[in-house]
């Protein structure tokens, strides 16, 4: 009992002060109804106002339109650890997104404007399931969202080749909470550990798009990286209880501090193909690589000198990362049952960027195979969409190390996208 107890108490340590931040399971994989439901393979198709996102080359060929749509991202994980008695599994928590975009066309030239959350998911554990009854009273969960303005302007040089440029002007939140255990063996049992954080950022997306005829198209873009300066305040409860004892380097200290910290939002670039076999039918193709490996490590800033010296003397102000660049390959099809009537299917594969070595459960990550489907029905210059998506992760059995969480995770994750489109 008491080495099963160590262990538990070893696996808490690991990521009971750690700051946490972006994982794959952040990133929004398809941004607005229609794209979802053919998978994300949308780079060279961009033919609505949410090419401000995918391409916005595409701009450049469509009609002047107004698109809003809301997408519900439900993550569904799970994490064991048998030898210390942990089984546990996430909240059933609905995290919402959706966006408001606006395009108008004037002869070759297209401006654009997008507010939209290009990120946003969290994940909410029952802290009892971890450590028994000992952490009653205190929160485990992480909640992130980013929301984007982006104004945009394209420009069709020809009748096969149009060029765009969007300016991302963005906007992070971030929430976490985690139960400490520090305290336990000097009497003061679980502590609550807690972060609130905003920050800004800007970026860029350029895009490229070329019709080669009615049939098939190709298109490329590059979203430039973007540092996000965080600032908020953190709060520990364990450090005011903290008793005086000298010969240990023991004593109490403020239960919170002001902090920094800067995320870069990684280089992202996609290539794809669309092509019309017939006026029916069209199919995608998409790869779209994410350059993680630029996130080695989050340092935190502490403004308050006792909470420097505390927190860095344990590498707690430190959030190791050590991802790797990743390649997302997506397939996408929609055909016309009618002609106001649209049915989609959509299929990617989705590697995590997060290595055995750094994975814990405030931010699971996991490799995905993902499936979706959606319906589009146009009444005029009315169209509403609607999709479904479904993220079957790998099951991940992992060894303990210094920087993550032994055990066994699982997420799968589904969403649900409605939308309605605008003609002008």
């Amino acid at each position: 009992m008491k080495k099963i107890f160590k262990l538990t108490l070893s696996v808490i340590l690991t990521f009971a002060i750690s700051s946490s931040v972006f994982a794959n399971g952040l990133s929004l994989n398809s941004l607005g109804s229609r794209a979802l439901g053919m998978g994300g393979a949308f780079v060279a198709l961009s033919n609505d106002a949410t090419a401000i996102y995918w391409n916005p080359a595409g701009l450049a060929d469509q009609k002047a339109s107004v698109l809003a749509y809301f997408t519900g991202v439900m993550p569904i994980g799970s994490y064991k650890m048998d030898l210390a008695g942990i089984d546990a599994s996430t909240a059933s928590n609905i995290y919402p997104t959706g966006g408001l975009l606006a395009n108008y066309r004037m002869d070759k030239l297209a401006l654009a404007l997008g507010i939209y959350v290009p990120a946003g998911l969290g994940a909410e554990w029952d802290p009892t399931e971890f450590a028994g009854a000992g952490a009653n009273g205190t929160e485990f969960l992480s909640q992130i969202g980013v929301i984007s303005i982006s104004p945009a302007v394209a420009y069709q040089v020809n009748d096969q080749f149009s060029v765009g440029l969007a300016v991302n002007i963005s906007y992070a939140m971030f929430d976490m909470k985690q139960f400490i255990a520090n305290g336990v063996a000097l009497g003061l049992g679980f502590r609550q550990f807690e972060e609130e954080s905003t920050g800004m950022g800007f970026g860029a997306t350029i895009g490229l798009k070329y019709k080669f005829n009615d049939q098939l198209a190709a298109g490329a873009t590059i979203r430039l990286a973007t540092t996000i300066a965080m600032s908020g305040t953190a709060k520990n409860t364990l450090f005011p209880a903290l008793p005086t004892v000298p010969t240990m380097g023991i004593a109490p200290g403020p239960g919170e501090s002001d902090f920094d910290r800067d995320v870069t939002w990684p280089l992202w670039i996609g290539g794809g193909l669309a092509y019309k076999p017939n006026k029916c039918l069209t199919l995608t193709l998409d790869a779209q690589y994410s350059q993680w490996s630029e996130l080695d490590k989050l340092v935190a800033e502490y403004d308050n000198s006792y909470w420097k010296l505390a927190m860095a003397a344990q590498g707690d102000n430190e959030f190791k990362l050590d991802w790797e660049d990743a390649v997302q390959i997506r397939l996408g099809g929609e055909y016309m049952v009618t002609p106001v009537t649209a049915l989609r299917l959509g299929y990617y594969y989705d590697p995590a960027p997060a290595p055995d070595e750094t994975l814990n459960v405030l931010f699971p990550s996991s490799t995905n195979h993902v499936v979706t489907a959606g319906f589009g029905y146009s009444l005029g210059n009315y169209t509403v969409e609607a999709a479904l998506e479904y993220l079957l992760g790998a099951e991940r059995d992992i060894e303990q190390g210094n920087h993550n969480m032994g055990g066994i995770h699982k997420l799968d994750v589904f969403a649900f996208s409605v939308g309605l489109n605008i003609g002008l």
